[in-house]
């Protein structure tokens, strides 16, 4: 199915009203009075390898806004790469966005978003930093949309949709190729997963190997993904495909740099039965829009930490459903932004599944409390307002890199 333009595909598809979100009284206006920003860095003694990088530490960067009124919410700014940059989106929060708040007063959570990407657009292009920007532009919109939802006494999930659905799909993701046969197996045993997202990108033969070996590994009716990282070109991605097409995953992600031609995503994808997922790197709502209507992903996966926050990747979901194609949110750092994507992926439906990263990571569990059972593939849903946690700062304390408090 092709969508016939942006503009239909936002009227069909993006609520445009409280009614339609489910909310049937306007909240009262938002005006955010303070912003902290928290960042955490926990050592690692098993680095994550990926393609393009090795993380040898997890930071994670919270913010916090308080309103007016006393109400407050949580969010999260994405921060993994590289080492050095959670401490630098925490200044671009305190020394760029929160001076754009003071004074103001929105109606809807989606203004405060468009807000900060309409005044920050010109200094992003400056500088070249549209990225660290849209990424503490999407911690902010998190952080907003839990402070009204509990404001109204209501889960997010509830607040977008209307819907109180319990658990979601999940998978076990992160597994480096290193071990991954022994990492599946613990997964399987200590949490029930039934999918497993392994990383490859590591050399064409040991790639092959490492997907072959862990596909004669899986018991029946569990699965395997795979993630590449923008690894190869499309030869190569068309030569380890053409290898693994016996162990059938459920889908292969970002074998391409995101920002190759559409031509060779279409090359790729014509090459081989397997499912080409991606999203992660994608930013914006018409390069989205342009990929959902060319059907250049089988499985879309916006990052909300990353781009977008709740505003627009709900958005996203949306019209990749609508599409005929699949949401699974991508997901991979601190607790917030995981419950985050698993309101989205509730309020949205489908077939989706959320990404659970299995490296340790004591900031997952730590900074979203109670922290959701995993069992038997789904991942129960928090039942209190907002995002439903709250981050257990006296456990992570000892991680504390950096702490600002910014008010009005």
């Amino acid at each position: 199915m092709r969508l016939s333009s942006g503009a239909e595909r936002n009227d069909r598809l993006v609520p445009n009203s409280w009614t339609l979100f489910g909310v049937k009284n306007m909240p009262d206006q938002i005006a955010i009075r303070r912003l902290q920003t928290y960042v955490f860095r926990v050592p690692l003694d098993q680095p994550v390898i990926t393609s393009f990088a090795v993380m040898h530490d997890r930071p994670a960067v919270l913010v916090r806004i308080t309103d007016h009124q006393g109400a407050t919410g949580w969010g999260e700014v994405w921060c993994n790469f590289p080492g050095c940059g959670a401490e630098h989106r925490a200044r671009l929060l305190e020394s760029v966005i929160a001076p754009l708040l003071w004074g103001k007063t929105f109606e809807q959570p989606a203004q405060v978003f468009e807000f900060l990407t309409e005044k920050t657009h010109i200094l992003g292009l400056q500088t070249g930093e549209a990225g660290p920007l849209a990424q503490v532009i999407a911690g902010v919109d998190i952080a907003v949309w839990d402070m009204v939802s509990r404001r109204q006494g209501r889960a997010l999930q509830n607040m977008l949709s209307g819907n109180d659905v319990t658990d979601v799909a999940a998978y076990a993701s992160g597994v480096n190729s290193v071990g991954a046969v022994d990492t599946i197996a613990r997964c399987r045993e200590a949490d029930g997963h039934k999918a497993f997202k392994v990383k490859v990108g590591l050399g064409l033969d040991k790639d092959i190997a490492t997907i072959n070996g862990v596909g004669k590994s899986l018991h029946a009716e569990e699965h395997l993904m795979l993630d590449a990282n923008q690894a190869w070109d499309v030869d190569a991605a068309i030569e380890v495909l053409a290898g693994i097409e016996e162990i059938a995953p459920d889908w292969m992600e970002e074998p391409l740099a995101a920002d190759s031609l559409r031509s060779d995503w279409q090359a790729v994808k014509e090459a081989t039965r397997i499912p080409i997922a991606g999203g992660e790197n994608v930013r914006g709502l018409d390069q989205f829009g342009e990929i959902i209507d060319d059907a250049i992903f089988d499985v879309v996966q916006p990052d909300a930490c990353k781009w977008g926050g709740i505003t627009e990747c709900f958005k996203v979901a949306g019209w990749a459903l609508d599409a005929g194609l699949r949401y699974c949110p991508h997901y991979l750092g601190g607790g917030i932004g995981l419950i985050a994507s698993a309101h989205i992926l509730a309020a949205v439906g489908g077939d989706g599944m959320l990404e659970i990263d299995v490296n340790p990571n004591p900031l997952r569990e730590a900074l979203a409390q109670p922290f959701s059972e995993i069992a038997g593939g789904r991942f129960t849903m928090p039942d209190g307002p907002g995002l439903g946690v709250e981050p257990d700062l006296k456990a992570v304390e000892r991680w504390l890199t950096h702490h600002q408090e910014i008010s009005a």
